[in-house]
């Protein structure tokens, strides 16, 4: 009993713990005219992540640093197609007189160097409206890391749609997507627990992601139930209705046919985690479903009462926010149409993409307060 209770003080006072706060970026940077074109200069510690955008209605360039904030001057001078250099929020805005192009984007030691010239109206145009970063670089080894669960494969298939399609081999299509399109944020690490065609235990899933401490834990899915069409997203809970408990129970059921093998850990010693971590680790569960919610609404058919609870055996992870998103029911024929599309899938992955972003930041912004 007393081996017990000091593991309960030890997980608490660990679990209260602050977190670590984040370094600011640097507050030094210089702008000199080169020809036609300018040269920047910016002073960074070893490491420091950063990456530039094009905006438009007026011309500008923002250069901002992921998990991080510059501290610089409120303005500052501008020279050659910059008419001014200002701080915006904790970003690095350059204020053009024109289009421009980025000739050269490199971080050495201890600096940003990032040289532009005018460019053509139209590429900078397109660069803008569709967000692409012009460059970026810098450590990753601070960002946050997500972890992407593409359900079933190998001998488990999963659903099979009314066309034939596994339901194996389109959430990996669309897990595939969804971490380029995250990587492209440059705001986060992503790991997916398979990459290929092969089975994985629903509790190796659970450890691969708590391993890796992973900041949050998103498993898709595209399964099957008659007369049900559209999204939907699940987070851990005592299901609510006859139709979610019986998409869990066929998810772990497909589990154990496929040889899981539960680790023999004690009843006592699981509870005594799950009361420290469980609270917060629903709440931010549920604001993740909450945000997924919101991005896929109008973007795609959502089932009725998109957001459920359910005992899913990957959404366990008793420190790791979790949820499952079903993309669509490959049982109904226009779901499985749409699910076959890369197209489709983009447009799923971009909606997650921009949900999974809204809660980093928010999670982020709650660390900031949390330690000043």
């Amino acid at each position: 009993m007393l081996r017990r209770r000091g593991l309960a003080s030890l997980l608490l006072a660990f679990a209260m713990l602050p977190p670590p706060r984040a370094a600011d970026a640097a507050t030094t940077a210089t702008l000199t005219a080169e020809g036609r074109g300018a040269r920047l200069t910016v002073a960074l510690a070893a490491g420091e992540r950063w990456r530039i955008r094009a905006l438009v209605r007026p011309n500008r360039l923002l250069i901002d640093f992921p998990g991080s904030r510059w501290r610089g001057p409120a303005r500052t001078a501008g020279a050659g197609p910059v008419s001014v250099m200002r701080n915006s929020r904790g970003q690095l805005v350059l204020d053009l007189t024109g289009p421009v192009q980025v000739t050269r984007a490199t971080g050495q030691p201890g600096q940003l160097v990032v040289e532009i010239a005018p460019g053509p109206a139209a590429a900078f145009n397109r660069a803008a409206a569709a967000k692409t970063v012009l460059a970026q670089g810098g450590g990753t080894a601070g960002l946050p890391l997500v972890v992407l669960d593409p359900g079933h494969g190998g001998r488990d298939p999963g659903a099979i749609g009314v066309k034939g399609t596994r339901e194996k081999t389109i959430v990996l299509a669309a897990a595939q997507e969804l971490r380029r399109q995250l990587e492209a944020t440059g705001r986060c690490r992503v790991a997916m627990t398979r990459t290929g065609d092969r089975f994985i235990p629903l509790n190796d899933r659970v450890t691969f992601a708590r391993r890796r401490e992973a900041a949050l834990f998103v498993s898709l899915h595209a399964d099957s139930a008659p007369g049900a069409r559209g999204a939907s997203v699940y987070t851990l809970g005592d299901s609510t209705d006859a139709f979610s408990t019986a998409l869990a129970r066929r998810e772990n059921d497909s589990d154990r046919a496929g040889g899981l093998r539960l680790p023999s850990v004690s009843p006592e010693v699981q509870a005594i985690l799950l009361s420290l971590m469980r609270a917060e680790t629903r709440a931010g569960s549920a604001r993740m479903a909450e945000m997924v919610v919101q991005e896929l609404g109008g973007q795609v058919p959502l089932l009725p009462n998109t957001h459920r609870q359910a005992g899913f055996v990957v959404l366990k992870a008793p420190e790791i926010p979790s949820v499952l998103v079903e993309l669509g029911f490959l049982s109904h024929a226009q779901d499985e149409a749409a699910l076959r599309r890369p197209d489709h899938r983009a447009k799923l992955a971009r909606a997650l993409s921009r949900a999974i972003g809204g809660w980093l930041a928010r999670a982020r912004t709650a660390e900031v307060l949390a330690t000043g």
